[in-house]
């Protein structure tokens, strides 16, 4: 339906316009509505619009060719894709897609997208999402699913451009320790242990295992997922060494243990006489505690609930946050434990190779980046250091 109209210029002039509802896009689903100005009679006007209907009819496929839409093949790869991955990267994925995919490509017609229009949309992300290269991926990957169907031709999406034009994240500011206040933090674990009654032996058992625990985050630098999914025998006593290839993941249900995301995560490192020292502590205080209740220690884990069950996240991420209050200190988050380790090592001068093995990181360049305001002091003061060595 169309509205003619005549209107008038500054300079007097008139001209005639017309707004028009053409229909529905037939790739976005979006209702098409245009103004044109800039006629000189009526007739001019109406010429313009027979044209404009003219090409969106002959554009607009036939309706046995609107067949398949991005969401009906994404649930087709789907079902395919889940039984290749781990459930903690098919849940990932889903939730990006459903999140940030399918809101925009979702309802488009497969066949009628065409390079222009998927570079425009990509190029739309691109100022968007730091992600959006992880986003194209998805999109890829369905598109190509597609074409191995021979629902299309070829994939609109391997025709486009990368933008670099890539959004500007903020940088989140990393939550971490000073060495100050990890001694602090620390402390108030031993002090909420020695306050902790006899009477009320659940309390005091998760006392004792926050010293243990929290002592072994701040002076490995392994994910919670990792502490969580330890046996005692990855611990080696003798050689003051700690095994890491595992990981606790959230599935449906719950959590399991599961093999690490990434073959750089398999590592192991050394740990302190201090830390080996608690650790052996508590390993006699878990076993007397699960003995002395009737509760056994089916896996061997090194961190148990008072039932010898594996303990989650929120479990340990609330009584971090408990143990900070309690200190009177800022809550970092169980990550925080991660970067508080790193930082102190940047510090204390050891190699960033070395830390990138401690981290688990498959490249030398996360750590650099994730730590770039320890690493821009440790060049300033290895640059001081260098001009009081030569004295000029």
């Amino acid at each position: 339906m169309a509205t003619f109209k005549q209107y008038e210029k500054k300079d007097g002039s008139k001209w005639w316009m017309f707004k028009v509802h053409l229909g529905t896009d037939y790739v976005t689903k979006k209702e098409i509505k245009t103004t044109r100005r800039g006629f000189k009679t009526k007739k001019e006007a109406q010429l313009e619009l027979n044209k404009l209907l003219f090409e969106f009819e002959n554009d607009a496929p036939k309706n046995e060719q609107k067949t398949t839409t991005i969401n009906e093949m994404y649930n087709l790869w789907f079902d395919t894709y889940k039984d290749t991955v781990k459930e903690t990267t098919y849940r990932q994925t889903d939730r990006r897609m459903k999140e940030y995919v399918l809101p925009v490509f979702g309802d488009m017609i497969i066949e009628r997208i065409t390079p222009k229009f998927a570079q425009r949309e990509i190029n739309k992300w691109a100022e968007k999402f730091g992600m959006y290269t992880a986003l194209l991926t998805y999109l890829i990957k369905v598109c190509d699913y597609a074409v191995m169907l021979e629902v299309v031709e070829s994939n609109p999406f391997r025709k486009i451009v990368k933008p670099k034009r890539i959004a500007k994240k903020s940088k989140k500011k990393l939550k971490y320790y000073t060495s100050s206040e990890l001694r602090v933090f620390l402390e108030s674990t031993e002090k909420r242990l020695l306050e902790a009654h006899s009477n009320q032996p659940v309390h005091l058992y998760y006392s004792k295992l926050d010293v243990a625990l929290f002592r072994l985050l701040a002076f490995s630098g392994i994910r919670i997922g990792e502490c969580l999914s330890l046996y005692w025998s990855d611990l080696d006593f003798d050689k003051n060494t700690l095994s890491i290839s595992k990981s606790l993941t959230q599935v449906k249900g719950g959590y399991e243990i599961s093999t690490t995301k990434t073959f750089s995560s398999v590592r192991t490192i050394t740990l302190d006489h201090e830390t080996l020292a608690t650790l052996r502590k508590w390993k006699l205080e878990q076993a007397k505690f699960l003995l002395r209740n009737g509760f056994k220690n089916d896996k061997n884990l090194l961190f148990t609930d008072w039932k010898g069950k594996l303990l989650s996240h929120p479990n340990i991420n609330g009584r971090s946050r408990r143990i900070a209050e309690y200190a009177n200190l800022p809550c970092i988050g169980l990550h925080g434990f991660r970067h508080t380790h790193a930082t102190l090592l940047f510090e204390s001068g050891v190699s960033p190779k070395e830390i990138q093995h401690r981290l688990g990181h498959s490249d030398i360049s996360m750590t650099l980046d994730t730590y770039t305001h320890v690493t821009e002091q440790t060049e300033r003061k290895a640059i001081n250091t260098l001009m009081e060595h030569f004295g000029f």
